[in-house]
Formats: C-alpha cells, structure tokens, sequence
C-alpha cells in the first residue's frame, strides 16, 4: 500500500463541521468583544475618566480639547456596542433612532471640543481687523482659517442709564463678500459670522490716541488702546514703544471735563476737550491733537482720539449638527412614548 493511500481523508461531513466551528469561534470572538464594549463596568469607567477630565479642566487649570474629547468618544463606542447587542432597540424603532442621535451628540461634543476657538479681539474705530488675537484657546483640530477673516469696525453706540447700567451696544461693521462690500450692525447678542466665525461685541471698550510716527524710513499710523472705559475711568494710561523707536513712550489721557455723571444717562463717546501727558525718560509733555513730538529715531504727531471696542470671537462647526441632532432625539423620544402609552381600544 502506497504512502498516499495511508492517510485518512476527511469526508465533506466533517470538513462542514471543521468550518462550522471556525466561523461559531469567530462569532463568538466579535459577541464577547461587542459584548466588552456594552458592559456597564466600561460605563461607569467612562463617567469616572469623565468626571476626573472636568476636575483637571476647571481646578488644575488642564488644557481641556484630549481630557473632555476622549471619554466622550468612548462613551459614544460604549452606547453604540449596547444598541448593537440589544435586540429590543431593533424591534422599536423610535428608541433606536433616539440612542443613534444620542451618540451623534456625544461625537459633536467631541468633535467640537478638538476644533473649536474662543478668544478676544480690540479693533479701533475704522481700523479692519487683521486677524490677530489679544487671546485665544483652540482645540488641536482646528482649522485654522481666521487669518483670511477681516472686517471693519465702522463705529458703535452705547446708551447708558442712570446708575451706571449699560444698554445695549450697537456696532456697525462692513467685510468685503467678493467684490461686494456688506454691512449690519452687530451688538452683545447679534453676531457677525465670517468663515463659521462668531464675532459678539463685549463690555470692554474705551479710547484710543491716533498716532503717526515718521521716520527716515517712512511714515505709520496706528491707534494705542488705553485701558477699558468707564472701568478704570481714573487709570487711562498706557506705554509703548513706537515701531523702530529706540525708548518707550508713556501716555495718559487727561480730561479737563467729566465724560459722565452716573446719576444721569449719557452716551459713549471720545470725549473733545482733553490733552495727553507724555513722558519719554524723564522729560514729560503735553500733547493734544495736531501736536508734534521729537522723539530719538523719529517725530511723533498726534492726530486725535478715537475709540476700540473689544470682540469676543467664538468658532465651533458642530452647533448646526449638535441642534438637529437633539431635536431628532427629543422627536424620537416622544414618539417612543406616545406610542408606548397611547390609550388602546379594550377590544385590541
């Protein structure tokens, strides 16, 4: 008997068995793995990372875009493993469309947290804004785009009250939209959105003395923002160093009459009747508008005083996505619960 003829073949019977219990191990490998992930012990794991995230976010000052977005995402495997091994959500539709618009939301809040940007902007009256931040915060996913972001602040009124109470701020501004140039008016609750860019005026406002330094090698113009008015209404006062000068300037803004009397309503506004004090070393000046300076590198010429309003700017794109992703959930929700306890006919 030859060598061949020895060994045993296996029949198509038992090749089928072999077969069967390799694709059951395989079924069974992705049950028990699914499974894992819709264990209510990953559950509770995520809401402690969670919980930990938030409390190095807001106690130990943490960076907050990987800490937040990172249990978030897990939560959002952990419910999608639970929807995946219970049958009861295939069999009722409204409960599943609700716990699918529920992980949507949860990806979202991730999602934003890695692209978003908060900050703060200053832009003098007629000046464009130039796409420079005083601050910012940005998740590590973010775009990037505020660069290409430019408008111009036309000017703004603010009425306020007696007692000091701020009405609200009216800010005209115009952007170029392609070859046409827009305008609106923007205020504390009315934003202007360039890019997916929010732009909201703040509290923080106050004057700004427009210079023009001239040199040898040419001439700038430039506005220096003193600090927030009428919140430090008796700190008007500011250094700076003029561009290629070779010693800082100090300034303060005098007023020789009061802007505001906060028994009484009265209107923001550059005040007409006052005068810089400037002091270069330890020589000091007096300076009002159309008075030059000599300075060591150049001639300083003070043209006015004008005033800034201070933005602040928010960006994340998931908001359209968050809102209607939790209207379907409540949608979705209420039909569940309509069905489920709508009165029924006695003969059903």
């Amino acid at each position: 008997m030859s060598a061949e003829a020895s060994i045993p073949r296996p029949n198509a019977r038992e090749a089928g068995a072999h077969a069967g219990r390799g694709k059951s191990s395989e079924v069974r490998w992705w049950t028990r793995a699914l499974a894992a992930l819709a264990s209510l012990k990953l559950t509770l794991a995520v809401i402690i990372a969670f919980a930990l995230a938030l409390t190095m976010v807001y106690l130990l000052n943490v960076e907050s875009s990987w800490p937040i977005a990172v249990p978030l995402a897990a939560f959002a495997v952990n419910l999608a493993a639970a929807v995946a091994t219970n049958g009861v959500f295939r069999r009722q539709t409204a409960l599943l469309v609700f716990h699918l618009s529920l992980i949507a939301i949860v990806l979202l809040i991730a999602a934003g947290r890695l692209t978003y940007l908060r900050g703060e902007a200053e832009v003098s009256v007629g000046a464009a804004f130039d796409g420079r931040l005083s601050s910012a915060q940005a998740g590590p996913l973010h775009p990037g785009h505020f660069s290409k972001v430019s408008f111009v602040n036309e000017g703004y009124a603010i009425e306020y009250s007696p007692g000091m109470k701020r009405d609200d701020t009216r800010n005209a501004v115009s952007w170029m939209d392609g070859e046409q140039r827009r305008q609106a008016v923007i205020g504390d609750q009315e934003p202007l959105v360039l890019r997916g860019y929010r732009f909201y005026t703040t509290h923080n406002k106050g004057f700004a003395p427009v210079f023009v330094w001239r040199t040898d090698a040419g001439s700038y113009r430039g506005t220096v923002h003193l600090p927030s008015y009428p919140g430090n209404a008796y700190s008007q006062a500011q250094q700076w160093t003029p561009p290629g000068a070779a010693v800082p300037v100090w300034i303060m803004l005098e007023l020789e009459q009061p802007v505001f009397d906060e028994r009484a309503a009265w209107t923001f506004r550059a005040p007409a009747e006052h005068k810089l004090i400037v002091r270069v070393g330890e020589e000091r000046r007096e300076l009002r508008p159309g008075d030059d300076y000599a300075l060591p590198g150049g001639a300083l010429h003070y043209q006015g005083l004008t005033t800034w309003m201070g933005y602040s700017v928010f960006y994340d794109p998931t908001l359209p996505w968050l809102l209607a992703s939790a209207l379907l959930a409540v949608a979705s929700l209420a039909w569940h619960f309509w069905r489920k306890f709508a009165a029924q006919p006695w003969d059903a």
